[in-house]
């Protein structure tokens, strides 16, 4: 059993009562405890963060050092923090680490990025400028997929911003955030960032305690509508990063023998449990057979297994009711009458206790089924022919998700000009999932509210206030 890491409230490690266990996917068996954090602990942790907000916003030049330090903490943990968070998430070992270098490089974007002063106007009648304060404290709640990448989405612009952090990670990958806690204490001012952990109670009394000012959400749709609906009362500032159902439309000029790969790792990608993954395809009825094909010998050739073994690129999908989900759209997708071209059945491996899904292609399947309209969010991929190309965008388009979508092509701007016409926060061409600090990030209709990353997301976590002297 693993120890059990502590919470960090006001630059402190902090014991509690109660724990819950944390599963390991890749044997379906707790393997650690985390804390569970207590209502009181919980208000402690926002008044440590109240308390640490007046000193953390005057210091510009101290903010940005922090950061870096954070940065330069983290990798050198990074082996550390990788293993944990495989043991919890289920990931490969490499890709672990190089989530632990990828919220450093968010760090290391903020801790460089400009929040400019806007002057609009300046003559004998006065100097007019526009700045962007901190909006206070920020509740941070993370999703289990990538835990310290999109904790450091929130993480990094919340403290160049000037804001204070109290973050909870999901339950079911509690522990690599904790660490970085741990770690953190001993770099930040106390009460700057705060880690507590707890099941979804806890977010909960997050989301509506008093002193959080901004909240800002990775999760599904259901519980983002929660969040908002309990920010409302107070007027909290709300980010919401939800569900997506990204549509890859091919066009019939394609060649599917060059695409089929960047498609597949568009959609299977850490097992598929990406929000803007690739969650179904839309191929000419000329080009199907062909893409199907490619598609199928990739999802035979990958390596699925523990993370810890060598060679091993895909995972385990991380938690049961997951798992569940993937199984049953599958089945009810064959049922509906789709054919199987590649996986469909859960993998033995080890002792056969785990969450392992073999990578799925399904064919033979239309709009209408479920695991087309809905979002699996695991390793099963539908493909669906299409005719009529504007009717396909019209449809893509009548869908509730709007976060992402990618058009593939032997002519990127034909290409390029059917990506436009997507209501999607992310249109890509030719690739997926290509995603960076400096790009926003965020979706339309119910995948989400407001955006993360770039200077627009930092934007997210300042109000504007308008200075004006008077000459």
């Amino acid at each position: 059993m693993t120890a059990t890491p502590s919470m960090t409230i006001d630059g402190a490690a902090v014991e509690t009562a109660a724990t819950v266990g944390v599963v390991n996917p890749a044997t379906g068996a707790v393997f650690a405890q985390a804390p569970d954090c207590s209502r009181d602990q919980l208000d402690a942790a926002f008044a440590a963060a109240d308390r640490a907000f007046a000193a953390w916003r005057r210091d510009e030049d101290a903010r940005r050092t922090a950061l870096r330090a954070c940065a330069a903490a983290l990798t050198a943990r990074a082996n550390d923090i990788g293993a944990v968070l495989t043991a919890e998430q289920g990931k490969p070992l490499g890709d672990a680490v190089r989530e632990v270098y990828t919220a450093a490089a968010w760090l290391n974007y903020y801790a460089g990025l400009e929040l400019p002063r806007e002057v609009i106007q300046d003559d004998e009648r006065g100097l007019v400028e526009v700045v962007r304060r901190p909006v206070g404290v920020v509740a941070a709640i993370t999703p289990w997929n990538f835990p310290l990448t999109l904790a450091f989405w929130k993480i990094a612009p919340a403290l160049r911003a000037g804001n204070t952090v109290v973050i909870k990670p999901s339950p079911y990958t509690p522990l690599s955030t904790l660490i970085v806690g741990e770690i953190l204490r001993d770099v930040l001012p106390a009460g700057v960032v705060n880690t507590v952990s707890g099941g979804d109670e806890l977010g909960a009394w997050m989301t509506a305690h008093p002193l959080a000012r901004k909240i800002s959400f990775t999760g599904s749709v259901a519980t983002g509508k929660h969040v908002a609906a309990s920010a409302a009362p107070d007027l909290k500032r709300v980010t919401l990063e939800l569900g997506g159902n990204d549509a890859a439309i091919v066009l019939d000029d394609a060649d599917p023998a060059k695409i089929a790969e960047r498609i597949f790792w568009g959609a299977f990608t850490n097992s598929g449990q990406v929000c803007a993954a690739v969650k179904r395809v839309y191929v000419p009825e000329s080009l199907h057979d062909d893409l199907v094909e490619a598609l199928a010998a990739q999802a035979k050739a990958v390596r699925v297994g523990v993370g810890t073994d060598e060679g091993v690129q895909l995972g385990p999908v991380n938690n049961k009711p997951q798992f569940e989900r993937v199984n049953e759209l599958v089945e009810d997708a064959l049922a509906g009458g789709a054919v199987v071209v590649a996986g469909g059945q859960r993998l033995e491996v080890g002792d056969g206790g785990g969450y392992f899904y073999a990578p799925t292609i399904l064919t033979g399947i239309g709009n209408g089924s479920r695991i087309v309209d809905e979002e699996q969010f695991g390793p099963a991929l539908p493909v669906v022919t299409y005719r009529d190309l504007e009717a396909t965008v019209d449809h893509v388009n009548t869908g509730r998700f709007g976060l992402g979508g990618s058009v593939w092509s032997g002519d990127p701007d034909r290409a390029a000009d059917v990506a436009a016409r997507l209501d999607v926060g992310t249109a890509w061409v030719n690739t997926h999932l290509a995603l960076a600090p400096n790009q926003p990030f965020g979706g339309a209709k119910w995948s989400g509210i407001g955006v993360e990353n770039g200077p627009w997301g930092l934007y997210g976590f300042t109000e504007l206030q308008v200075l004006h002297r008077a000459r």
